[in-house]
């Protein structure tokens, strides 16, 4: 065992006094990210609290800490609705902030509310949500414009909020990538369900592909809709059936269609003295009602999956389908004319069992649609209208729609969907502004570019580990959006909860990821959000984050705050002596005569005359 006399603090990552503070080991920059991998200063910015209405206030203490960056936060915490905190802040206050900015110097983005794109509630979809999620984040544009009128603004918005996970995809024990379920849209009644491919031990089948799987569930959904038309129009048949086999049931059925009128009643005042009873009227006639009411439900019903067919089809080019569907359209609906008529209840049952057969000819329609590819248009729709309506009103100083990936574990996390989602928002774009607003297509993809892209939380990514993945698997995620990434999150977990630690705390693997993405864009911000250490320590971890990436201390060369950071036991101790051990006046000191009263070393002088006091 060694000799206490020999312990050397230095040795065990512990700074000059003893102080083992997080991030004051002199070589901590050089195990976290490598010596000579260091990043400026300028390049971290912090959040405000995202818990106070008066963000001015909150901006100004962040600029108390020295950053460069901040982003202004628009996300609501303990608000209701998304639009919490955001319609909290005064108007006033934007252009505060912005006042500020130009005294200080400092660079803003600003963080938007938490809005579910696609327009999913708990409850269900429908495309007036969308809309609604779309009008709340353009009003968060137009406020945050404010923050920057001259400049492009980074403005975050999550890829989802509220959208559950669309593919649960784990790593099986082949360590192999698998999909062990899938959520899936029925767009037109706005319904969600899930479903987990199954293994088929009747015919020895292996499980399927979700792809196969899907379309076989499409099929069997499309033949119980049919089926299910089919059995109100049996159950109709049947009845009229019945009725049909007397001369009494057959002079009810015409009566049926004119009831109430003077002619129904000459019907029925003879019919009564034919000597039919007025119960076997009052039964046949209800009889006839209730077919007439299972032909109007089928008929009802056939409308419905008619149209979502038709939908089904235009949207899958289904040219064959569509074909078929037109000609019965075109052969039925001048029969179709009077189908109000009660006395033509025989007509409408045989139109509808041709229908049915029109329809079953046809492939089955989509109508379940896969979640992701569901969520990824109706993101993008809201993102592509977003960003074109920033672009109507202010042109060049369009603020820049950012989109983040939630945590693993929500909707759209992945790199894969945050690429597609910002592929077809500039699609739209593209198309939308070339048509609408007479741009060149050339013209609307570079504005396309440079207004919408993404920001990437390389915390929110690392949590794929607990599903199973590992560090190679979240570089890789980085990799697939490094081209789009026009600004990053940090912050440091490990993996399995939404931790928000300083980095270096946990093991995302921040140097790869920043490598890849600094071969597309060397200046991207960094804000670090640490929620996890502000609560605990009440202090914005600046010193810390400039200590695990190396900055340089004067924007230069060394010292670098991982290396000077160590020495902070000497500066924390105090100034130490003010006074030197020897007398002052042996070097001419003018505090030489002072007493010891007032800092002095001469004691036994008065104060008043400085004369020796016996």
């Amino acid at each position: 065992m060694a000799d206490i006399d020999d312990f050397n603090p230095k040795r065990y990552g512990l700074g000059s006094g003893f102080n083992a503070a997080y991030g004051l080991n002199e070589n901590y920059g050089e195990s976290f990210l490598g010596n000579d991998y260091r990043i400026p200063a300028g390049q971290f910015g912090f959040p405000s609290d995202p818990r106070l209405a008066n963000q001015l206030q909150a901006v100004s203490q962040k600029i108390s800490t020295g950053t460069k960056t901040i982003e202004v936060s628009g996300v609501s915490l303990g608000g209701r609705g998304p639009m919490g905190l955001m319609d909290k802040i005064p108007k006033q206050q934007f252009k505060e902030i912005e006042r500020l900015r130009k005294l200080t110097g400092v660079d803003l983005t600003f963080h938007g509310p938490l809005v579910e794109a696609t327009g999913f509630q708990g409850q269900g979809w429908t495309e007036s949500n969308r809309i609604e999620a779309e009008k709340q984040m353009i009003s968060a544009i137009d406020r945050s414009h404010e923050l920057d009128p001259r400049g492009n603004l980074v403005v975050t918005f999550h890829s989802s909020n509220g959208l559950p996970e669309p593919e649960k995809k784990i790593i099986n024990e082949k360590g192999e990538e698998e999909i062990s379920s899938f959520l899936v849209v029925d767009e037109y009644k706005g319904q969600f369900g899930n479903i987990a491919p199954k293994i088929s031990h009747f015919f020895g089948e292996e499980k399927k592909d979700p792809k196969t799987y899907l379309e076989k569930e499409n099929k069997n959904n499309w033949l119980e809709q049919l089926d299910s038309i089919n059995f109100n129009i049996r159950r109709g048949i049947e009845q009229l059936e019945l009725i049909k086999k007397s001369d009494e049931g057959k002079n009810l059925l015409d009566l049926y269609g004119k009831l109430g009128t003077d002619e129904g009643k000459k019907i029925m005042e003879v019919l009564k003295q034919e000597g039919i009873e007025t119960s076997t009227i009052n039964n046949t006639m209800n009889g006839i009602t209730f077919s007439d009411l299972n032909f109007r439900r089928a008929y009802q019903q056939f409308q419905e999956i008619y149209n979502n067919a038709f939908d089904a089809a235009q949207r899958g080019g289904a040219k064959e389908d569509l074909e078929k569907l037109n000609r019965f359209r075109e052969e039925i609906a001048p029969k179709l004319k009077y189908i109000e008529d009660p006395t033509k209840i025989d007509a409408l049952a045989d139109e509808l069992q041709k229908g049915i057969q029109v329809l079953k000819d046809i492939n089955a329609p989509r109508l379940l649609r896969p979640l992701r590819e569901w969520a990824v248009d109706k993101a993008s729709t809201t993102f592509a209208n977003v960003a074109l309506d920033a672009y109507k009103k202010y042109k060049g100083s369009a603020p820049i729609i950012s989109i983040e990936n939630p945590p693993v574990g929500m909707g759209l996390a992945r790199a894969e969907d945050l690429r597609d989602i910002v592929d077809n928002a500039r699609a739209k774009f593209v198309r939308e502004a070339s048509e609408k607003l007479g741009m060149s297509k050339s013209e609307a993809k570079d504005r396309a570019e440079k207004l919408i892209g993404v920001t990437w939380d390389v915390g929110h990514i690392n949590m794929l580990r607990g599903h199973g993945y590992g560090e190679k698997d979240i570089v890789e995620q980085t990799k697939k959006i490094a081209p789009y990434v026009k600004h990053v999150h940090l912050s440091d977990n490990f993996g399995l909860e939404h931790t928000e630690l300083p980095m270096g705390m946990g093991n995302v693997p921040t140097k790869k990821m920043l490598d890849l993405i600094s071969q597309y864009n060397k200046q991207v911000k960094k804000i670090v959000e640490t929620g996890d250490w502000f609560e605990p320590f009440k202090t914005t971890p600046f010193r810390e984050t400039l200590s695990a990436f190396g900055s340089s201390v004067y924007g230069g060369e060394a010292p670098y705050w991982n290396q000077t950071a160590g020495l902070t036991g000497q500066y924390s101790a105090g100034q130490g002596a003010i006074n030197p051990p020897i007398h002052h006046s042996l070097y001419g000191s003018g505090f030489s005569n002072l007493p010891v009263e007032l800092g002095g070393q001469m004691a036994g002088r008065s104060r008043v005359s400085g004369a020796p006091i016996e």
